[in-house]
């Protein structure tokens, strides 16, 4: 093919990407605009859009008469209206797995820091303190922590608790038992993970089903000494009820990266607690993943210029009939 495709780019992106498609694509990059709302009113000028975080509603897309394809930079796809795009024929794929080593070593980060009280100790000698006893942690050898879903991050987090001397157990449905890593306790009941665990890592998308699927029934069998970590989608958690269950001591901390909210204002009741630790959404963020997230993407982009449909193509059934069709496979999204 020799025609030039316009592609829209998120507001920050290594360059890797956009180069590697440079010869067909005309990238702009939403930082060009005034606005990332001013980008999507422009929607309508591309040909494909690779997205971070932009929403990409029904509405957008209403005005994307020359999308071809969606590629989300990362894995999650709740920004993402895969329906509407499915009707108007625009293919959506995302990055699977490629940033699953940083966001699992984000997760044990905020478990240690949470059970070492990192927040409040550096706080302390940095106003002049060195009271050693009242900052004494609980180490994590020999706890239970459990894994709320089993997708890329899952076992990747697993992995590394396993090597901690942790013991481990996940709870996800729709995974085969052969990919449950080597170790790790498979248990049939999401409140049985809560009941048996001494700290949670919550790894799940962001669907109907799983929204506040972490909530006080789930807090409450943590028990008074358990850590909830999240570093999936903030409104798997019930926000109201993780405040709640802190405030009343019935949990014993958390350390989260996602939030309902983000960012989550000003006056947000966790931003007072020592026994929260807080993180802007980084759990990803790492220079590798971010250069394999931006190839990733790009390269989809690539596969829908050239006539294919990348692996990760997330609505290959609905495209069926379409000039993309192909055999159906797995959907590719981390859970």
């Amino acid at each position: 093919m020799t025609e030039t495709w316009r592609v829209l780019l998120p507001r920050s992106i290594d360059p890797v990407g956009p180069e590697s498609i440079a010869e067909f694509a005309d990238c702009t990059g939403m930082d060009e605009y005034g606005s990332v709302e001013d980008a999507l009113d422009d929607v309508g000028r591309y040909d494909a859009a690779i997205v971070r975080v932009a929403e990409l509603d029904a509405d957008v897309l209403g005005r994307a008469d020359r999308l071809k394809v969606i590629a989300k930079h990362g894995a999650g796809l709740d920004n993402v209206d895969v329906e509407a795009a499915s009707e108007r024929g625009v293919v959506v794929c995302n990055t699977p797995g490629v940033n699953a080593g940083s966001v699992a070593e984000h997760a044990v980060a905020l478990l240690f820091g949470v059970h070492r009280n990192i927040r409040t100790a550096d706080a302390h000698v940095r106003d002049g303190g060195w009271d050693r006893a009242a900052y004494a942690g609980h180490e994590l050898a020999g706890d239970t922590v459990g894994l709320l879903g089993c997708g890329a991050i899952a076992r990747e987090t697993a992995d590394l608790a396993l090597g901690l001397g942790l013991d481990v157990h996940t709870y996800d449905p729709y995974i085969p038992d052969e990919q449950v890593p080597e170790g790790v306790d498979r248990l049939d009941d999401q409140s049985e993970l809560f009941r048996r665990a001494d700290a949670v890592s919550v790894h799940v998308p962001l669907t109907e089903g799983t929204h506040h699927s972490v909530s006080r029934e789930e807090l409450d069998a943590l028990g008074p000494d358990g850590v909830l970590v999240n570093t999936s989608r903030g409104p798997v958690v019930d926000e109201s009820a993780l405040v709640a269950a802190l405030e009343r001591g019935d949990l014993g901390g958390a350390g989260l990266d996602v939030f309902e909210a983000e960012p989550p204002g000003a006056d947000h009741p966790l931003y007072g607690r020592d026994d929260v630790l807080l993180t802007p959404h980084v759990g990803g963020v790492t220079d590798a993943a971010l250069e394999r997230m931006s190839r990733g993407a790009a390269d989809n982009v690539r596969t829908v210029y050239e006539g294919g449909l990348p692996e990760s193509t997330v609505n290959r059934d609905a495209l069926e009939g379409d000039a993309h069709g192909r055999a159906a496979s797995d959907r590719g999204v981390d859970r």
